[in-house]
């Protein structure tokens, strides 16, 4: 008797390790939200659905982009950051998301490493050290030697207070040891206009927009600020070749879900991110917005995230930038 109940036990042991092996290998069972926040049609809109499509056919379940915009990406960020931890709701964010806002926001309420399970980055975007046609600066080292000569006739232009081309300005003064006035635009169009008209000789932009700027020869690019290359770009030569070691400041892409999250779906939606992102198609895509395709697996979005931080921290303390 005792050892039929002992084999009708182990049996059902056996059936249920079987049972829950099924279940976790069914993964996804329905579509999947991917979150996105900032409004539809920008950018990291666009980069979302080419995603949300290559993964959606890896995984063979729908992968829908959905939109929660506001506070410098913070009301889309802590949503996702709240929600189940069951593989259905995923975050795409951005540096700002994941670097910056920790950074400005004392009270933020998500941390980018606790409150998430990393599935991956996406790539970069490089920004572009821009400059009006009546400059006569023509790269980093005249720019930097004519500030110091005569710092009253420059300032520079940027998307506003505490977005990546305000700290990318920032870190290349401290790096150079001068003081440029900044100007605070609402957003790319208003700073790109007024350098192109002149009113102001410096900009800071992403580098897809500062290319489109320059072929109306307006304005012209002094340099990348990536830490190499880029390849949207490859005579442009980069801060770090032009008298700045290590200079590096990029805006980039990841994809998030929430903290807690069973590692066999993790590895299931990292291994879809990285196949997706194998693909020469999308490679394609992602360059024609403006991406610099590289995937990077969970680590490496910790290795981001906390080498920003570290980074970035100092610039935004010793030169008092906020939020507006």
């Amino acid at each position: 008797m005792k050892h039929a109940l002992k084999t009708i036990a182990g049996a059902m042991a056996l059936i249920g390790a079987t049972l829950a092996g099924a279940a976790h290998a069914a993964y996804p069972e329905r579509p999947i939200k991917l979150i996105v926040p900032f409004p539809a049609g920008g950018t990291t809109d666009t980069v979302a659905r080419f995603i949300a499509q290559g993964m959606g056919e890896k995984l063979g379940q729908s992968v829908i982009v959905d939109y929660k915009a506001g506070a410098a990406t913070i009301i889309g960020a802590d949503s996702v950051a709240k929600s189940a931890p069951d593989g259905y709701t995923l975050l795409m964010g951005t540096a700002t998301t994941f670097t910056l806002n920790p950074i400005l926001y004392p009270t933020l309420p998500y941390d980018p490493i606790k409150s998430f399970a990393p599935i991956g980055v996406i790539g970069t975007t490089p920004l572009a050290v821009m400059a009006s046609q009546n400059e006569p600066s023509t790269d980093i080292k005249s720019l930097i030697e004519n500030v110091r000569k005569d710092p009253s006739k420059y300032s520079y232009g940027s998307h506003g207070n505490g977005t990546p081309v305000h700290f990318a300005a920032e870190m290349l003064w401290s790096a150079a040891k001068v003081k440029v006035t900044h100007i605070p635009y609402k957003g790319s169009s208003p700073a790109l206009n007024d350098l192109m008209g002149g009113q102001i000789p410096l900009s800071f932009e992403a580098l897809p927009a500062a290319i489109a700027a320059a072929k109306g020869g307006r304005v012209k690019i002094l340099a990348v600020t990536s830490d190499k290359r880029s390849p949207l770009m490859p005579e442009a030569p980069t801060v770090a070749e032009s008298g700045y070691p290590g200079f590096s400041m990029q805006t980039w892409f990841a994809i998030v879900a929430p903290h807690g999250l069973a590692k066999d779906a993790q590895d299931k939606l990292s291994k879809a991110l990285s196949d997706t992102l194998a693909d020469p198609a999308l490679k394609e895509k992602l360059s024609g917005v403006g991406i610099e395709p590289g995937y990077e697996p969970p680590s490496g979005y910790v290795s981001r995230v906390e080498g920003d931080i570290a980074k970035l921290t100092p610039i935004a303390r010793d030169n008092n930038i906020e939020r507006n």
